[in-house]
């Protein structure tokens, strides 16, 4: 929980048990941080090894560019790797940031008005 706490995540308690942690970015971003028991209550697929295997990636939105390096900053410093180089469109920045599971969290700033303007939407 503390890397995810270092990339601003919060704790929701009415959603936290022993076995699940709840961690909310955003009004409608939550995370479900499960003990690999109750992971495997909830289906009936194997589960992947995230280390050795690509199974999803996620991105994370923040409001400026300043904002992505410093979660970046904090997230490194928890213990998270950074497997690929900044990703710079002009109108995006990206870092990618691997867990200590190994899932794949890209931090984004997305100036949506150069976008429009780029795609002519």
């Amino acid at each position: 929980m503390d890397f995810y706490k270092q990339l601003g995540f919060t704790i929701n308690p009415l959603f936290t048990f022993d076995n699940q942690k709840c961690m909310v970015w955003t009004d409608q971003i939550y995370i479900m941080l499960q003990t690999l028991e109750m992971s495997k209550t909830g289906g009936k697929k194997d589960l992947a090894d995230p280390k050795k295997n690509r199974i999803a990636t996620f991105t994370l939105p923040v409001e400026s560019p300043d904002k992505v390096n410093e979660i970046m900053a904090k997230g490194l410093k928890a213990g998270g790797t950074e497997p690929t180089e900044l990703i710079d469109e002009g109108y995006m920045q990206i870092r990618n940031i691997e867990d200590l599971d190994g899932h794949n969290w890209g931090i984004i700033f997305l100036d949506i008005e150069k976008f429009k303007k780029m795609t002519g939407k």
